[in-house]
Parts: C-alpha cells; sequence; structure tokens
C-alpha cells in the first residue's frame, strides 16, 4: 500500500509522457485527479494507521505499513520503506499541498505536459524520501528533488530564473555530497555493515567514539543544514524562491526544505543520539540565529516573495532550537524533549500549509501586477476583499496567533526549551516580535491605506486559486483548534525518540 502511495503519481507522469499528443487541458485534470487518488490513499494510510503497526524500532517505536526488500545486498542497502508518526503528517502534508499545486496549475499553458510529469515526479521523490528508512534510498530521493526542482525553476521560473536554479542546483548538490560522506561513515562504524536506518539505530555505532561521531555529524548535519536551509547556508533560497513559479515555490517551501529538519529526527538524532546530546548546544545556536537573522532580513524586504522566503529562515529556526533542546534536556526532562519535538514536527507540517498558501497568493498577486514589490500596491482590500481575507489568515497563522496552527507548534517548541535553554529560548522568543511587525507591515501595505500604482490591475482571486489555497488555511485553522487529530500521530513517535535522546 504505501509503495503505491509513493510511486502512484511517477507511473501517472509516465503514462503522460507515453501518449502522443494529450490536450493541455486534460493533461491538467489528469494531474488534479492522480494527486486526489494519492491523498485519499494517505488518508487511509492515516485513519489505519493505529492498527497498521508492524515491527518496532529503537529509533521511534512501532513502525506501519513496512516493506523490505533485497536492493544491493553487497553493501546492506535495501528498498526498506515505513512510516510512524514523524512522517506520516508529513507524508500527508504533501499529498495536501501537491493537489493544492495542481488545482492552482489548472490554466497552465506553458509546456503543460513536461509541467505536470515534473511536479508528479517531485511528489514521488518528497513521498519516497519520508517514508525511506534505507540510508542509501533517503539519499537517492533527496538527489533527485534536487533535480526536479532545478528544472521546475529553470524551465517556468521569471526573473533571472537559469542563474538562481543553477546557484539552488550547486549549493544543495554541495550539500549532498557531506550528507553521502556521513552515510557511508555510519556504514562503516556499523557491524555488521548496512544502510538500514532501524538497524542502526539499534547498533548506534559511534557512540563513546569521540572525534569520529563528531565528524559523521558534522558532515551529516551540513548537509541537512543546506536543505533546511539554515544560517549560513541559506543565501541559495532567496533567490531561488523569487525566480521560481509559484507553485515551485509552494513546493520547495512546503516540502522540501523539511527533508533537511526530517532528516535530523529521522536520522541524525536516533542513530547518533550520544553524539547528537553532546553537539546539541551548537544546534541551538544556530536555531536562534537563524530565528533573529531570518526574522530581521525579512522586516527589511520590500519584495513580497522575498521576505516570505525569509520567514521560512526564520520557521525552520525554530525547529533546529527545539531539537538542539531535546539533545540538552536529561532524563529527568525527558517530557520537555517529548514536547519540543513534537512541536518541531508539528511546526514542518504547519509552515507548510501557510507557507504554500503564502506561496500561492505571491503568485497571485504577480500574476496581476507583473511584480511582488509592496510599494506598487496598497488599498488591494477593497478591490479584492476575498484576496485580503486569505492573506491575513495565512500572515497571522505564520506569526504564532492563538487558534491556528504556527500557535501549537511555537507553543510547544518554546515550553519544551525553556527549561534546558532558557537563555536561547527567551531570544528566540523576540523573533516572534519581528515576525509580527513584518507580517502587520506587509498587511498594511498591500491591503491597507491608499492605492498604489498598480492596484487597479488587480482583481479578486479566481475560484481556482481559491481553490488551492482555502484547504491549506483550512487545515491550518483545524490544527490551531483542534491539534488532537495531529499531536495524537506524533507524540507516541516524539516520546520514543525524546527517551532515546535524553537517556
Amino acid at each position: 500500500m504505501l509503495s503505491v502511495v509513493v510511486f502512484l503519481p511517477l507511473l501517472a507522469g509516465l503514462v503522460l509522457l507515453a501518449l502522443p499528443r494529450p490536450r493541455d487541458e486534460a493533461v491538467a485534470w489528469t494531474w488534479v485527479a492522480v494527486a486526489a487518488l494519492d491523498l485519499a490513499l494517505v488518508v487511509g494510510l492515516w485513519a489505519y494507521y493505529p492498527f497498521a503497526s508492524g515491527t518496532r524500532g529503537a529509533m521511534t517505536g512501532p513502525l506501519a505499513y513496512e516493506e523490505r526488500v533485497l536492493w544491493i545486498p553487497n553493501v546492506g542497502a535495501s528498498y526498506h520503506v515505513g512510516v510512524d508518526g514523524l512522517s506520516l503528517p508529513l507524508l500527508a502534508m504533501t499529498a495536501v499541498l501537491f493537489l493544492a499545486c495542481a488545482v492552482h496549475s489548472l490554466r497552465q499553458r506553458r509546456r503543460a505536459r513536461a509541467h505536470a510529469v515534473l511536479f508528479l515526479f517531485l511528489q514521488t521523490v518528497s513521498l519516497g524520501l519520508f517514508s525511506a528508512l534505507d540510508l542509501l534510498l533517503f539519499f537517492v530521493f533527496f538527489d533527485l528533488s534536487i533535480v526536479g526542482m532545478y528544472f521546475v525553476i529553470a524551465g517556468w521560473g521569471h526573473g533571472r530564473a537559469a542563474r538562481s536554479a543553477l546557484q539552488f542546483f550547486l549549493y544543495t548538490f554541495l550539500g549532498s555530497l557531506a550528507l553521502l560522506l556521513g552515510f557511508i561513515g555510519l556504514y562503516v562504524a556499523s557491524e555488521p555493515r548496512t544502510f538500514d536506518m532501524v538497524e542502526l539505530a539499534d547498533q548506534t555505532p559511534l557512540e563513546g567514539s569521540g572525534l569520529a561521531g563528531g565528524l559523521v555529524l558534522l558532515a551529516i548535519g551540513i548537509g541537512l543544514a543546506v536543505k533546511t536551509p539554515t544560517v549560513p547556508f541559506h543565501t541559495w533560497l532567496p533567490p531561488a524562491h523569487t525566480d521560481a513559479p509559484a507553485v515551485g515555490s509552494a513546493i520547495l517551501a512546503g516540502v522540501l526544505l523539511k527533508m533537511g529538519t526530517y532528516g535530523f529526527v529521522r536520522i541524525a538524532m536516533p542513530i547518533l543520539p550520544g553524539v547528537w546530546g553532546q553537539y546539541a548546544m551548537v544546534a541551538v545556536v544556530v536555531g536562534v540565529a537563524s530565528v533573529l537573522y531570518g526574522a530581521l532580513v525579512a522586516l527589511a524586504q520590500t519584495d513580497f516573495k522575498r521576505m516570505v522566503a525569509y520567514t521560512s529562515v526564520n520557521h525552520m529556526g525554530y525547529i533546529l532550537l527545539g531539537l538542539g533542546a531535546a539533545g540538552l534536556a536529561t532524563g529527568a526532562q525527558s517530557g520537555a524533549a517529548s514536547l519540543t519535538v513534537t512541536g518541531a514536527v508539528t511546526q514542518m507540517v504547519s509552515h507548510g500549509l501557510l507557507t504554500g498558501a503564502l506561496f500561492l497568493i505571491a503568485g497571485a498577486l504577480h500574476d496581476r501586477g507583473d511584480t511582488y514589490d509592496m510599494g506598487s500596491y496598497g488599498g488591494l482590500a477593497a478591490r479584492a476583499p476575498r484576496f485580503a481575507a486569505l492573506a491575513a489568515v495565512a500572515f497571522f497563522g505564520s506569526l504564532g496567533l492563538p487558534g491556528l496552527s504556527g500557535f501549537v507548534a511555537e507553543f510547544q517548541i518554546f515550553a519544551g526549551s525553556l527549561g534546558p535553554v532558557p537563555v536561547a529560548t527567551a531570544l528566540a522568543l523576540l523573533g516572534i516580535l519581528v515576525t509580527a511587525a513584518l507580517f502587520l507591515r506587509a498587511l498594511q501595505r498591500l491591503f491597507l491605506g491608499g492605492p498604489g500604482p498598480r492596484t487597479g490591475r488587480v482583481g479578486d482571486l479566481s475560484v481556482r486559486e481559491t481553490a488551492a489555497i482555502v484547504p491549506l488555511l483550512a487545515l491550518a485553522v483545524l490544527i490551531g483548534l483542534m491539534p488532537h487529530f495531529l499531536l495524537g500521530r506524533i507524540e507516541p513517535a516524539a516520546r520514543a525518540l525524546a527517551a532515546l535522546v535524553a537517556g
């Protein structure tokens, strides 16, 4: 069942490529239908999850929907997939975002077939990575995501798209090489040698190894930090987002960035728990720096899309702060560690939904006014009330207003981090104030006040755009008001991981 969920989009993409000359409209609706079917299958996985537990791994507790087939036997690599409470929410978020992008692209007429096939390929790659339980399989999906997004930015972007795509590719590919070096280090240290994550978490091969463990964690950490991205590895992100098409930015921010943060909770923490605890303060410092730097630089932006891109650096910093604090928690603070891990995974889901919606809103703005410059607009609330209302919900969710998903995530991270790292948590709280200032200023510039030179060109959101954005924001509101359906999936796995690291 899990393999069907992972490879269904790729199979549909291959079928589209095999058709002689399909009409653009037929291609678009096929993409929507496949994305909707895949989401329905993921909902089935979610509903049946409590009854589908299989083996128990040291990394997170029970795994479900597990499949394992030997792939490269002489190096101990296998096609090993499965889900738990850390990966299932990200699978669901991925399916929701790709369906939203499919709906948003219904009027895509510029190389429509290639566009749809690329996104179907990216969907398989993303679902595969969040399901992977083998380091080599994880790395293959990790690298393929770079290739797919490179062609999306270069082929359908605007501005300096080719340059931004190349910069994105070189930065993230270099990071993936560091990641591969770390994976090889884990393989060499294991006995018997294996790339299997569950077996490596049982062995914890580099515990007490001193320098060797630190170097392997450094290689893995750099590879994941580039993808996340955190300060100072973030410089590829703003140009890539600014020049990417709207749906490309939504997937890049909503899904691909989570590959980095997910790698920390799936690989670095459970396989190197002692080493993670030893160097967790580095993660805390980098997280706080990302929170403050991302918020302050976003505050200085006049380009709406670039501003949203820098807020991603800010929000990823909260996740790293929480994971670092979990590593510094003592055995008596395992409850706080569990809270921060739960908050970090919730933040991944919340950021994916809210920032995905913001980038689709930014794309709608650019389609009408042909610029992201906030000074060119003003008074849009009178001309486009639906546009203004949805943007306001996304803004307030991103700044952590109670009743929306951002508050649930950030509250758990701060509450759990306050005990292990009180000073760092207090500094990170300042990021919320700056984030509130930048989003309220953007709201005032775009939707209130007098009209700007391009206000007359902006009409309200179409039915297609509304249908793509509203479900993302509705889920953010649902998580904010009734988070138990999400937290109930995350908490058991977060407790197991926190106990492993805090122990």
